[in-house]
């Protein structure tokens, strides 16, 4: 049985969306397979994405609530099935209802549904296809722009449409391409289980998107507009006089698109470079720098 979203989360089943992302927030830091080399962490990291791409979403949030784990394979016109289904009754005869999906008082399991919906072992009519899953490998570019891609399965070919900001462990529904039925059914859906590649470059949690951003020591300490790369493109950003490592520029609505609301941000965090080999001339204006200034960075101010 799969682990309950909310407790990968650590948050209560009421949380507040605001809740929610600092609790994926928090886990994305902590197990992100570039931050933290144990062997599990990636799976955690996934988890997690995987948890918040549900919860962070009110519709399917809503659908995971009432059905639980079985949410992506009760279909989306499950009422008007059970109204339809032997005028709002079950084959064996009780009405159809749904708890909480883990359990609740009134819950009925998914096979006990399509048992109800479709005959079941009394049998009076066709069972649909079963609902199927794959994974879908992205780069970071590709969930990020979208389009179409092509790819192979078990022997048949997909045209996949793939969402701008598409994040990792989303699914991707292609309606009609799973399992066959039997008798006048209709199939079953497949699901694509995005993932996507680490990147050498970018670091994602949820729809932000974090990058270093190497400057120079005369740069953080005078100033200056330098070119930060995003997965779009170029973009300028303006480093403040006094800058130390660790410090981040946002660059707002630069992070992961999103089709349903505000888009990401993109945080270029500040990393101050020195030459490794500096040339005669670098090495006697440092010493020179080194013999006029009294500034201590390991004294606190």
């Amino acid at each position: 049985m799969a682990r309950d979203y909310y407790e990968v989360l650590g948050v209560p089943r009421g949380a507040g969306t605001d809740e929610i992302q600092q609790a994926y927030r928090k886990l994305a830091r902590k197990y992100h397979p570039d931050v933290n080399k144990d062997p599990t962490a990636e799976d955690k990291f996934k988890e997690a994405n995987e948890a918040y791409s549900v919860l962070s979403d009110p519709d399917t949030r809503k659908r995971y609530d009432r059905f639980g784990e079985d949410f992506r394979r009760v279909p989306e016109d499950y009422d008007e099935r059970v109204r339809a289904s032997a005028g709002g009754y079950g084959g064996t005869g009780r009405r159809v209802r749904f708890g909480q999906g883990f359990g609740g008082e009134g819950a009925v399991g998914f096979e006990d549904l399509f048992g109800q919906m479709f005959g079941g072992a009394g049998g009076y009519g066709p069972i649909p296809g079963a609902d199927q899953e794959a994974e879908l490998e992205l780069t970071l570019e590709e969930a990020y722009r979208g389009g179409k891609r092509s790819l192979r399965l078990d022997g048949r070919q997909f045209d996949v449409d793939i969402p701008a900001g598409v994040l990792d462990g989303q699914r991707i529904r292609l309606a009609g391409q799973g399992g066959r039925s039997n008798g006048d059914a209709p199939p079953g859906d497949l699901y694509l289980v995005v993932r996507i590649k680490p990147h050498p470059r970018f670091r994602v949690e949820g729809r932000d998107i974090y990058v270093d951003l190497p400057v120079s020591p005369w740069e953080a300490v005078l100033g200056s507009t330098v070119v930060v790369p995003t997965p779009g493109g170029e973009a300028k950003v303006k480093v403040a006089p006094g800058s130390s490592t660790g410090r981040k520029l946002r660059l707002r609505g630069e992070g992961m698109p999103n089709p349903r609301g505000a888009k990401g941000n993109l945080y270029a965090e500040i990393k101050v470079m020195v030459p490794s080999k500096p040339t005669a001339r670098e090495r006697e204006l440092f010493e020179q720098l080194a013999a006029e200034s009294n500034f201590d960075p390991r004294k606190k101010t």
